[in-house]
């Protein structure tokens, strides 16, 4: 086997084990969509669905690890290809995570059915639908390798921490105002607190991206404007 052809073969490794990364993160980006769906229309039996769906991530996220650790063993690579496994693994780990936040969305929505609905529902629903929008945009600049790219979802993650403490603010009102709504106020502070770190999670990817293209950390520090640990 000649040289040219080693590193053809190589290079289409890479490229598969990106495309099973890009398509685990579409499906976690689908299960959050799928577990806020659940908890507007108060389905319990879809939320279940939900749940038991989660192993499908958890399955592909073994599988990657394992093809990665074949990689290292057989290619023994080195310096930008080397970066390319190490993004490889800790981007996968960043989305099985995603997946269990969204399926705890989902557990929770569960438990919000067996109480009457809150106003302060609808607020979280644009919570996740800018968290889905920036995983999305984070596995095109993976995919890609768009250090950019990835470097505006990281500085958009200031958006998602704002967002987190209008709605949490505004959970703590309603309970102030109406004691009665205080179980489901708490669950939906829990699910707010999960969507936020799913945006955690998709910086993270993005600092990897940006690792993975120029071989450093992002120089500034990730921006925060995340305020509800401080609120009483």
């Amino acid at each position: 086997m000649n040289h040219e052809h080693i590193i053809k073969s190589y290079d289409e490794e890479l490229t598969r084990l990106t495309g099973e990364i890009v398509r685990m993160g579409e499906l976690a980006a689908y299960q959050l969509g799928a577990a806020m769906d659940v908890l507007d229309r108060r389905d319990t039996r879809a939320a279940e669905r939900v749940i038991a769906n989660d192993d499908a991530i958890d399955a592909l996220e073994g599988a990657i690890s394992h093809d990665v650790l074949q990689l290292l063993v057989r290619r023994q690579p080195m310096a930008r290809d080397l970066r390319e496994v190490l993004a490889a693994l800790r981007i996968s780990a960043a989305i099985e995570r995603i997946g269990d936040y969204a399926a705890n969305v989902a557990k929770r929505s569960t438990a919000l059915n067996r109480h009457a609905p809150v106003p302060a529902a609808q607020d979280i629903r644009a919570l996740a639908t800018l968290a889905i929008e920036l995983l999305q945009k984070v596995l095109v600049a993976y995919r890609d390798r768009d250090a950019e790219a990835a470097d505006m979802v990281r500085r958009r993650d200031a958006e998602l921490d704002t967002l987190h403490t209008q709605v949490f603010r505004e959970l703590l009102d309603d309970m102030a105002r109406d004691p009665s709504t205080i179980p489901s106020c708490a669950h939906l502070l829990f699910i707010a607190k999960n969507i936020e770190r799913i945006g955690d999670h998709a910086t993270n990817i993005a600092e990897n991206v940006w690792f993975l293209v120029h071989g450093e950390e992002p120089q500034e520090a990730r921006p925060k404007s995340d305020e509800s640990s401080q609120m009483a």
